[in-house]
């Protein structure tokens, strides 16, 4: 009966495929469907964008490598409401004064551990791969494609069984989503390569970017590249470069040749053409003397608007592809009106809109899909305070910490990365100032808050 009932069902989407896209739809989400394809390929993406693409290729790099200079940590959670509002604090675009007050949030809220398997693990994710390889080739599918797929492998059997003990980036332009409509989106997943094979949507972790197209073959089950939002942009960078290829090769050879006897045939004009050609067209021949036993004239037919445009019109492909990905333009040796400020301003601007943002996407989801199997109170997260390039925030935050009396010493301490005075209790008492203090209080019971007989907490 199931088999009549999916030959049904296909015939019908294949009968009315393509007509009534809303149609369509209804379709998708009452009958299903079993593979959901993407309307643009990714390998293009790949093939135009990252192999084809000297801009591309670099604003990827720049991201990837950046990436992995951020290490990572396994921590253990002692407050769930704290944790809460670190992990909101840390889910937007961070300056360093907001990091290093979530810094002090961290500390209340966790414990770091070492020598755990999950850490085992991450950093060597399989026997090819260290964390850092396996970071970067994940962050690179991502921007190429707006999908990142891992894939974990459980041992059947050993102390650790039902916990993956391989992780794997699959490539993102050749996996599939099976889908079985709305009411189960995604049933499973499938790679091909060499063979297909079918993998359990529970051993996927599907990291994708936004997608707003929910049109009826489940598109939206797939990230947006990025380089579809600048398809026309990418386009245009490749072009201006080929065009500006072509006429290197072709310096002399924007022109005709004219017969002023007039007694060439056209097998002598083409066996011309291609002696022209062979012997002055080109990078090399540019500038060679011509020789020729006939009369001949050259027009010059000069460059056009366009072709005297074309660095002006590459500079502001890359500026827009820059745009799209985040990236400042002086980063990719753009000298204009760079200095060293602006470098410094432009590496942190990236790390603020486009690493952190990213470690913070692949860290919730790490959270929501790895981290559970070693641990229900376990806790996966990158080191932002480590970013040498942040570091220029921290004399603004000496300035607050200095004036926050709410805070104690210890936890200024450790919003500072200088580890807790153990040594000196008072170092864990608040301070008041004493325009804060009531009348009756004395210097000395301030140095003190805990000694003193008020009828309030101070912490």
């Amino acid at each position: 009966m199931a088999g009549i009932i999916d030959t049904f069902k296909q015939s019908i989407i294949k009968a009315v495929g393509g007509t009534d896209p809303a149609y369509n739809k209804l379709l998708y989400q009452w009958l299903g469907t079993s593979i959901i394809m993407q309307e643009e390929n990714d390998q293009s993406f790949i093939i135009n964008g990252y192999q084809r693409n000297a801009t591309v290729y670099s604003i990827i790099n720049l991201i990837t490598k950046a990436a992995t200079t951020i290490p990572f940590q396994i921590y253990e959670v002692n407050n769930k409401n704290t944790a809460k509002q670190y992990k909101a604090m840390t889910s937007g675009i961070m300056d360093g004064g907001a990091m290093y007050k979530a810094n002090v949030l961290r500390k209340r809220a966790f414990t770091q551990i070492t020598d755990s398997p999950l850490e085992a693990l991450l950093n060597r994710p399989n026997p090819e791969q260290s964390f850092s390889t396996f970071l970067q080739e994940l962050i690179a599918f991502g921007k190429l494609t707006g999908n990142r797929y891992i894939y974990g492998i459980k041992p059947t059997s050993g102390p650790n069984q039902g916990k993956f003990g391989q992780l794997y980036v699959l490539p993102s332009q050749l996996v599939e989503i099976v889908s079985q409509g709305v009411l189960d989106p995604i049933s499973g997943y499938r790679i091909r390569y060499n063979a297909t094979q079918e993998i359990d949507p529970e051993d996927i972790c599907h990291i994708k970017d936004f997608n707003p197209d929910y049109n009826s073959a489940g598109s939206n089950l797939y990230g947006q590249s990025p380089l579809r939002a600048g398809l026309r942009v990418l386009t245009a960078n490749n072009e201006a470069v080929t065009t500006g290829v072509k006429y290197l090769q072709n310096q002399t050879s924007r022109g005709m040749l004219i017969d002023k006897e007039g007694t060439i045939n056209q097998v002598q004009a083409q066996a011309l053409k291609d002696n022209f050609r062979k012997q002055y067209q080109g990078t090399n021949n540019a500038g060679d003397v011509i020789v020729s036993s006939k009369d001949l004239s050259w027009v010059n037919f000069g460059l056009s608007a366009a072709d005297l445009s074309l660095i002006e019109q590459y500079n502001g492909t890359v500026k827009d592809l820059c745009n799209i990905y985040n990236i400042p333009v002086q980063l990719l040796n753009n000298t204009d009106s760079s200095t060293y400020n602006n470098m410094k301003e432009a590496k942190k601007a990236m790390y603020q809109n486009a690493v952190i943002p990213e470690l913070i996407k692949i860290r919730d989801e790490l959270n929501r899909w790895l981290v559970p199997q070693f641990g229900a109170n376990l806790y996966l997260d990158f080191d932002f305070t480590m970013i040498s390039e942040m570091q220029e925030e921290v004399d603004k935050l000496v300035a607050q910490l200095s004036s926050a009396w709410w805070i104690t010493p210890n936890e200024k301490r450790d919003a500072m990365n200088y580890g807790k005075d153990e040594v000196n209790a008072y170092m864990n008492d608040y301070f008041i100032p004493t325009s804060l203090a009531p009348q009756n209080v004395t210097i000395d019971a301030l140095e003190n808050p805990k000694a003193l007989d008020i009828d309030y907490d101070l912490k």
